[in-house]
């Protein structure tokens, strides 16, 4: 054995929680996805997709990093709304880094600079990331972190881009160095804290919103509610998708069908592919009137309802 070896084995270990808070389509879970190198966060061009507090867990070098892609912070209109805010902040409060995100296009307008006035009262290390770099010329991206670490003093200023995976190696290696040596929360092979039953539920709530974003807004709520190992290997999965009113559920089924048997057939290769095993999945529409304002959907999100 050699020096290195010894060193290796013995170095300790580290952990820990980081928070990526933004504002929405800030790139987040786009972002939680590609330095987890797996995907565990639902990604869609229709903001707010991310209700609750969903958690990558990543290894670098030997440390355990555990990101939790909070809902984006957003001026909020619905007890909905609200409770999402209220998750995002308080996911924040109980990390070890705050990472905040910001689209480098859109710069500090709306809620960007709003998040940044309510980052001046946390007390826990902070970093910065400017998101997207890769579409903003250089002098306006240092413009932009100048701006930026005037209001919040950032212990460091990152430039990536969450889709091509620019700038997120020096990323990692920071936040690793950057936590405290601890044992590792989760076992080495886990990338999500989410089960298999809620991950796929999130699978198939992203198909959904990718087929009909423009036809069905945030009515929509998806349950997976029998789980079953088939002898042959196989899983078979029986999911709801709840809407608000009977017009939304034609709008989910479709045309004789077309739109519920895409977003199944989408949701299906994915679970199995993940899962690596067949699957078979059956997709039904439910119309349930306000699940918006029902507590039973807000503590399935993981949300608190008295928000």
């Amino acid at each position: 054995m050699t020096d290195t070896e010894t060193v290796a084995e013995t170095a300790a270990t580290r952990s820990g929680f980081v928070a990526l808070i933004g504002a929405t389509n800030a790139g987040k879970s786009t972002l939680v996805n590609r330095l987890v190198g797996a995907k565990v966060s639902i990604v869609s061009h229709k903001v707010q997709t991310t209700r609750a507090i969903i958690r990558g867990i990543a290894i670098h070098d030997r440390t355990q990093i555990v990101f939790m892609d909070t809902p984006g912070i957003f001026k909020p209109r619905r007890r909905l709304d609200r409770a999402m805010v209220t998750t995002a902040w308080g996911g924040a409060k109980d990390a070890d880094i705050i990472m905040l995100l910001i689209d480098s296009e859109r710069g500090l307008k709306g809620d960007a600079s709003k998040i940044l006035e309510a980052l001046k009262d946390v007390n826990q290390p902070k970093v910065l990331a400017l998101n997207k770099i890769d579409q903003v010329k250089r002098e306006d991206l240092l413009a932009l972190a100048q701006a930026a670490n005037e209001i919040v003093e950032f212990d460091r200023t990152f430039m990536i881009s969450a889709t091509n995976g620019s700038g997120c190696e020096d990323l990692m290696d920071y936040v690793a160095a950057a936590l405290p040596e601890g044992p590792w929360y989760y076992p080495e092979d886990q990338i999500s804290d989410l089960p298999m039953r809620q991950l796929a539920a999130e699978i198939t709530r992203e198909k959904l919103f990718l087929r009909l974003h423009q036809e069905l807004p945030y009515a929509s709520h998806v349950e997976t509610e029998k789980w079953e190992e088939m002898k042959n290997g196989s899983v078979r999965i029986e999911q709801v998708i709840y809407v608000e009113r009977d017009s939304q559920k034609k709008i989910a089924l479709g045309k004789n069908g077309e739109a519920i048997k895409a977003i199944s057939m989408a949701s299906r290769k994915e679970i199995s592919e993940i899962l690596e095993q067949p699957v078979h999945l059956f997709l039904f529409v439910k119309v349930r009137e306000n699940w918006g304002d029902d507590p039973e959907r807000f503590r399935e999100m993981g949300l608190d309802y008295s928000q």
